[in-house]
């Protein structure tokens, strides 16, 4: 089974994880990355809509288990390739010369739920699924170049509360912050919505590509400077 496929509708890109919980792991990284570049390749496309097949999780977020094998293996180099890859899948989604759609169908947990920070916009369902970051409860702290991510999505005093408390909030939540567009009704709303937006952009990719490029500096530069310390240090679990 593929973790990543995409398929048109119209001019919008429906790019769906479909593995399940979705967590993230070296072949979640490196599907994404090639379907990513698939998708920009097609100059019919105007919006990318990125959702789940899964009816209960839209991305769980890093696959531990996966991690935890890698440590007991000694394999450090595959961990550091592996976050690597998926910084890259953050920078991929937030340069892309087109806008992203995080149509959220379930739960959205960790990195999963940074993944969908690294979208332009956001939906999700409200009759199923929680947003949340459990790093704090999992001894796991987050990369510099993701908190720059949530702070892009969330309103200070959101992300402070949940990242600290680890808590899970519900789509009305969400909205009501101005985290989402829209809180949709159910998954089959959902869908709908997020593609009809998706289907609003018509911009030429040039200026598109640099409006973001100049909007995210920041972001970008955490990343490439911040991150690469942290990841070789392998400081990514933190028991006391």
């Amino acid at each position: 089974m593929t973790a990543v496929k995409w398929e048109k509708n119209g001019n919008v890109a429906i790019v769906t994880m479909s593995k399940g919980e979705n967590r993230h792991n070296d072949v979640f990284a490196r599907e994404m990355l090639k379907v990513l570049d698939e998708v920009v390749d097609d100059k019919e496309v105007k919006s990318i809509v990125l959702t789940s097949s899964d009816s209960k999780s839209w991305s769980l977020g890093i696959d531990v288990e996966w991690i935890l094998g890698k440590f007991g293996e000694k394999d450090f180099q595959a961990i550091k390739d592996f976050m690597y890859q998926m910084n890259e899948v953050f920078k991929k989604l937030l340069l892309l010369p087109v806008p992203v759609i995080a149509a959220i169908n379930g739960h959205a947990f960790g990195n999963g739920a940074i993944l969908s920070c690294a979208c332009d916009f956001r939906m999700m369902r409200k009759d199923r699924g929680y947003f949340c970051f459990p790093e704090v409860d999992l001894g796991i702290p987050f990369l510099p170049g993701m908190i720059a991510f949530v702070k892009k999505a969330f309103p200070h005093y959101k992300f402070n509360e949940m990242k600290l408390t680890g808590r899970r909030a519900g789509a009305v939540e969400l909205e009501e912050s101005h985290v989402l567009e829209k809180a949709c009704e159910n998954p089959e709303e959902l869908l709908k919505e997020a593609i009809e937006f998706a289907k609003t952009f018509d911009k030429k990719r040039g200026i598109f590509a640099e409006h973001k490029k100049r909007l995210h500096k920041e972001i970008i530069n955490t990343i490439d400077k911040e991150d690469p310390p942290v990841i070789e240090s392998l400081k990514l679990f933190i028991q006391d």
